[in-house]
């Protein structure tokens, strides 16, 4: 029998790599992982946690606006951008020690160290050049900001890791891109009083998310005072005198003191020696793996966003249990990739489950959409203008409930929620039959009796 220094060794100490590692060390395996930067990944580090702190802060112009309507009387206000990237900071510190005191709870031996393979079962340190064997390699490096390298210009822009870290607050910034990532930062720039121009390429913003809440989240951007360029994409960024002068196919020359690329993220698996290892990837570099995360070399797994599945953080930490049974339960398992709830922290929200209305008309004959737009409460009283927008669609053969949409206030909490009762494969009659809890927004769910629309063939009627 092969006598290797590692049961298991990880590469890259994201939510996926850390949750492996952390859980087979438990299980008494002796475990290795590696992280070339800082332990808690894409997400912890310069992801979804910082981000959703930055969201906080730039929703409270709003909140100091809404005051007055219900009695208050706010005193002047200033924000100081040095202060909350200081606060920032601070937390996604105290987030990665918790990381590593998992780690090392478990017994898990943590390298802090690029590692690369050499074979399917040798790894090499980086820092120190030393050679370590295991008999199981996991990798969970996740991926990267896109570059854009074609652009002429693109080494003069930012992505969103740079965006956590600036040193002032600009004045004026250009994004470019449609995705979430691009959609958060121009809400989040904008609440902090930036002079904000989102440019995309495409028809509208979120392509791959409801068109109602897609339309909805546009004009209430708008509406704000965001200014949103579609149809568009950027020809060329330099330097002009204190800013940078950006080029654009149809709205010709604007002016900015950033530009942020946010035109998707790649898979980070360059240079990790994975041809050595026999570790097969697909034309946008991430690695190739059959259903249970297994790689094309047997005793190598990947996960998270490296594989190009489905880049969400509770997805990579799914795939890492996933793993720990198959590997080290005898219980094969496979991810189950299907009615994920997301959100994107936009202002206002989107939270969304499930099939959108153009994939709900592909798969089903027939649909029935229950839709409603309404003013919340509590801009009743602030005098803001904007609306919720709540969507079911029903498979109407089975009842079932296919996709749940909602725009507003708190969708994300709400998304969480009706992510267990699509996956538990509730029909519209349940809906029905739940208690409405007066006065939410979320009641809205369960009063919408009689559908707006049904859709055929792919098409409304």
């Amino acid at each position: 029998m092969a006598f290797y220094d590692y049961d298991l060794f990880v590469i890259g100490g994201g939510s996926g790599g850390v949750r492996s590692a952390r859980v087979a060390a438990a299980l008494g395996k002796k475990v290795a992982i590696a992280e070339e930067y800082r332990y808690g990944g894409t997400c912890v580090i310069r992801g979804c946690v910082p981000k959703k702190l930055f969201v906080y802060a730039a929703q409270y112009h709003e909140h100091f606006e809404d005051a007055a309507g219900f009695g208050w009387t706010v005193g002047q206000s200033s924000f100081d951008w040095k202060k909350l990237v200081a606060a920032k900071d601070a937390e996604i510190a105290r987030l990665e020690g918790l990381y590593k005191k998992g780690l090392s709870g478990a017994n898990a031996e943590i390298l802090e160290t690029r590692a690369e393979l050499i074979d399917a079962h040798t790894v090499r340190l980086v820092n120190s050049g030393q050679i370590v064997s295991a008999k199981t390699i996991v990798i969970a490096t996740g991926g990267q900001p896109n570059p854009h390298a074609a652009l002429p210009g693109h080494d003069l822009c930012i992505s969103s890791n740079e965006a956590f870290h600036l040193d002032e607050l600009p004045r004026s910034i250009v994004i470019a891109g449609g995705g979430y990532i691009a959609v958060e930062f121009a809400n989040i720039f904008h609440g902090l009083g930036v002079e904000t121009t989102l440019i995309y390429r495409g028809a509208e913003i979120l392509s791959r998310f409801d068109h109602d809440l897609r339309r909805g989240l546009h004009e209430a951007m708008v509406a704000k005072g965001i200014r949103i360029l579609c149809h568009d994409m950027l020809q060329s960024v330099a330097k002009s005198g204190e800013g940078l002068r950006v080029e654009t196919l149809n709205n010709g020359v604007l002016n900015a003191d950033v530009v942020m690329l946010a035109l998707g993220r790649v898979p980070n698996t360059q240079g990790l020696g994975l041809e050595a290892a026999g570790v097969k990837t697909d034309e946008r570099g991430a690695i190739v793996v059959d259903e249970y995360s297994r790689t094309s070399a047997h005793n190598i797994y990947a996960l998270g966003d490296v594989t190009d599945r489905v880049q969400l953080t509770p997805v990579a930490i799914h795939e890492a249990m996933c793993f720990i049974e198959t590997e080290y339960k005898n219980n094969p398992t496979k991810p189950d990739h299907e009615t994920i709830a997301t959100a994107v922290f936009s202002q206002p929200e989107i939270g969304t489950v499930g099939l959108s209305e153009e994939e709900a008309g592909k798969r089903y004959k027939e649909l029935d959409v229950y839709r409603a737009q309404f003013r919340p409460m509590k801009a009743t009283l602030s005098g803001r203008a904007e609306k919720m927008i709540m969507k079911l669609l029903v498979d109407a053969a089975s009842r079932k409930v296919v996709g749940a949409h909602i725009l507003g206030h708190d969708a994300g909490e709400m998304a969480q929620l009706l992510g267990i009762t699509l996956k538990a494969g509730c029909t519209k009659d349940d809906f029905d039959r739940t208690m409405a809890v007066h006065p939410t927004a979320a009641e809205e769910l369960v009063t919408m009796y009689v559908p707006s629309y049904r859709v055929r063939d792919g098409v409304r009627v």
